[in-house]
């Protein structure tokens, strides 16, 4: 007996009048991926209701394996509703999820690298001059301007390059007793001239002149640095770092001046922690040591070779004079050895362009840096790379022509060193050598 209203397809909520199980029918309204082979020939049964346009498609009862002859289309990987020629519902379509990643929404114009590259390197540029300003400025702030070079008295013509006088101290400011001791520096009280140098910037080439702290000079008039009072010239012959002991280093480039006939312009003076800490800030500076010495007095204890050194090695390097048979000259020599590498190592664009090198460096060797009122950043600048110059062969590296000793004095030769004042002045090719 049959419970069921009339009309109602007995598909639906009932099993089929055939007495086989009715195979998988196909559906409508999906389609399926064209490689799927077709579905084997079915009795035909009568229509039901259309299927609806849109949602899910009523389930056939009696065909479990497939329930209800439906395919959700999810073993293709095809969306639900969508065809294959992309109708409403699809990828693009209404609903659907575009290229852009929007719903709804059509692909967009591809990316204007250009554009995008013109305003970070816009933005780059921004971001350099406003960090290379603030280290100016910073930089600039923790310079020491304490030598004033207008109290020195009766100076001689400007020349055509740019001169430093470039002192090495032994001043131990800021230095603990640790400190001292590691570097072998002593506890002396004040300061003395440990090396002093002229460099010359010109556009023949520069000259780096070291002057022997022993050289025999002759004090002249002078006015006091602190007193503003006027000493008359009384004939004094002293070594030369004793001039800087007497009143400083006003009396220091008078006496030079007055000694070589040639205008000192700028003045820059480094202590013995400072020095140290511009190396150690470094890293290190790499140096070739052609033969092996040792000092007890100095800490010095180097083997022949390349090699790279501390903070504590450099000072070492650069004050040892005792192993050496020529003592002074060569401590000179070595001096100018080592600040021409070092130098090199600090003016080079893997420092100054990288902040974490950069700043340690400046930050380590400002503090003890004294230098004249009119010296600026440029002009230390400058100097370094004027050294880096010399080192690279672009230049000369001499010791002040010796003519000979008097009292254990050293004795310039006059008339080398008149010829080598002339050709600094007038921007000439250095010909003359020392010792």
């Amino acid at each position: 007996m049959n419970d069921w209203p009339e009309g109602r397809d007995d598909a639906y909520g009932r099993g089929s009048a055939q007495p086989q199980p009715e195979g998988a029918q196909r559906m409508r309204h999906i389609q399926r991926q064209p490689q799927q082979p077709p579905q084997p020939p079915r009795p035909q049964r009568p229509a039901g209701p259309p299927p609806p346009a849109h949602g899910v498609p009523p389930q056939q009862v009696g065909s479990h394996d497939t329930y209800g002859g439906y395919d959700s289309g999810y073993n293709t990987g095809q969306v639900y509703g969508s065809p294959a020629g992309g109708p409403p519902g699809g990828p693009g379509g209404p609903g659907g999820v575009s290229g852009s990643g929007r719903p709804g929404q059509a692909p967009g114009p591809a990316p204007d690298w250009r554009k995008r590259i013109k305003v970070g390197s816009i933005v780059l540029l921004s971001v350099l001059v406003v960090t290379s300003v603030s280290t100016y400025f910073w930089a600039d702030s923790k310079v020491r301007r304490e030598v004033d070079l207008s109290k020195v008295i009766e100076r001689p013509k400007e020349g055509d390059c740019t001169t430093y006088l470039i002192v090495g101290s032994d001043s131990r400011e800021g230095m603990s007793a640790e400190e001292k001791k590691k570097l072998h520096t002593g506890s002396a009280e004040g300061k003395r001239t440990d090396s002093m140098m002229i460099l010359a910037k010109c556009s023949s080439g520069n000259t780096m002149i070291s002057l022997p702290r022993d050289s025999d000079v002759e004090i002249p008039s002078f006015v006091g640095s602190q007193s503003g009072k006027t000493f008359p010239a009384q004939g004094r012959r002293v070594k030369l770092n004793a001039a800087y002991a007497e009143d400083g280093p006003e009396l220091l480039v008078r006496t030079v001046e007055h000694n070589t006939g040639l205008r000192i312009d700028h003045y820059a003076e480094i202590g013995f922690a400072g020095f140290a800490n511009i190396v150690d800030a470094l890293g290190g500076v790499e140096l070739n040591i052609e033969e092996g010495f040792k000092d007890e007095k100095s800490g010095a204890d180097f083997k022949a070779g390349k090699q790279t050194l501390n903070g504590e090695q450099s000072l070492a390097f650069v004050r040892t004079r005792y192993a050496f048979a020529e003592s002074d000259l060569q401590r000179t020599k070595n001096q100018q050895k080592f600040l021409s590498a070092l130098a090199s190592q600090a003016a080079t664009p893997s420092t100054i362009l990288n902040p974490f090198a950069l700043y340690p460096m400046l930050g380590a060797g400002l503090d003890t840096l004294v230098v004249d009122k009119d010296m600026g950043l440029y002009d230390m600048g400058q100097m370094f790379f004027a050294m880096k110059g010399v080192n690279g062969g672009d230049g000369v590296s001499m010791n002040m022509p010796i003519s000979g000793q008097r009292g254990g004095n050293l004795v310039w030769d006059k008339a080398k060193v008149q010829q080598l004042v002339k050709q600094i002045q007038n921007d000439e090719k250095v010909t003359v050598r020392g010792n």
